[in-house]
């Protein structure tokens, strides 16, 4: 048999890539810094959420005779619960973390059940005065609670629901719904009609079309409303702080409670607020990263 002999590229002739390789065009050398730059951006931003993260859960675990200690270390040689423990068993924390919850979970369903349809219908419907409709919900943000603070009081005593658990619900449903239905209405778009219309002539009804085939779609887009609405119930403090009395959340006793206290125990409180609330968004994050997941198969 002949031996194959192996042809040397000729002077000049080097591969395509490999010439690309060592001398990039300047649309590629942008996109590279560009990219370089986005990464660059997306560690800060990390590092800005995390290290006050980091530094208050430290503090909150760190015994106090320890805690002025200076320089501290990166990871702390000593673990105590005594303060977060102290903290937990004051009187009326537990109650405020359960009003907290409850407050959240109501505000969750009620922001879901009303804006979700709102949102598929600003979605799918053609109607007259729709572009002013997203106006007006997105403007009942524009007024600040502090103007609306009295009528706001006297109107829940009034009805009856002042410091009760329905009461805080329904204001943080009021500050949350204007993002729920802009939000889903923004999933909804993104669900082809097509597919609808398709489960329609096979024999679904509107609302079975719905349920089997757009609700699974658009189940991601709920799922980053409800970290909005949960967030933004857990957080809120103007509104819990005026319409509670003897049932505060527990933002709202923290603040009205911790103003002179120590440095240790305003950690443990930062702290425990922080934690309830991280559960929440890594809970629901899980969910939502599998149905992307779900829905990219």
């Amino acid at each position: 048999m002949a031996r194959a002999e192996r042809v040397e590229p000729a002077a000049g002739t080097e591969p395509a890539a490999a010439r690309v390789r060592a001398h990039p065009s300047p649309a590629l050398r942008r996109r590279r810094r560009g990219r370089a730059l986005l990464y660059v951006a997306a560690v800060l931003l990390s590092l800005w959420v995390l290290v006050p993260t980091y530094l208050i859960t430290v503090t909150a675990f760190t015994p106090r005779r320890a805690i002025f200690d200076f320089p501290k270390p990166v990871v702390p040689r000593q673990v105590s619960a005594e303060t977060v423990s102290f903290f937990a068993h004051s009187s009326g924390v537990l109650a405020a973390l359960v009003t907290s919850v409850v407050v959240a979970l109501i505000t969750l369903a009620i922001s879901t059940t009303l804006g979700a349809p709102a949102g598929y219908a600003l979605a799918r419907y053609a109607f007259r005065g729709k572009s002013a409709y997203r106006l007006a919900i997105l403007s009942t943000r524009a007024f600040p609670i502090v103007i609306l603070a009295i009528p706001l009081a006297v109107t829940f005593i009034t009805w009856g629901i002042y410091d009760t658990l329905l009461g805080v619900s329904l204001m943080h449903t009021a500050l949350a719904l204007p993002f729920t239905v802009l939000v889903t209405s923004s999933i909804f778009v993104t669900v082809p009609r097509e597919l609808e219309e398709a489960a329609r002539t096979l024999g679904c009804t509107p609302l079975g079309a719905f349920v089997r085939v757009v609700l699974p779609l658009a189940l991601p887009g709920l799922a980053a409303a409800g970290i909005f609405t949960w967030e933004l119930s857990w957080n809120e403090v103007f509104a819990a702080t005026i319409l509670t009395l003897d049932h505060p959340t527990l933002p709202a006793l923290v603040i009205s409670t911790l103003q002179g206290a120590s440095l240790p125990f305003r950690f443990a409180a930062a702290w425990f607020m922080l934690a309830p609330a991280l559960a929440g968004i890594f809970l629901i994050r899980r969910y939502l990263l599998g149905l992307w997941g779900r829905v990219g198969q």
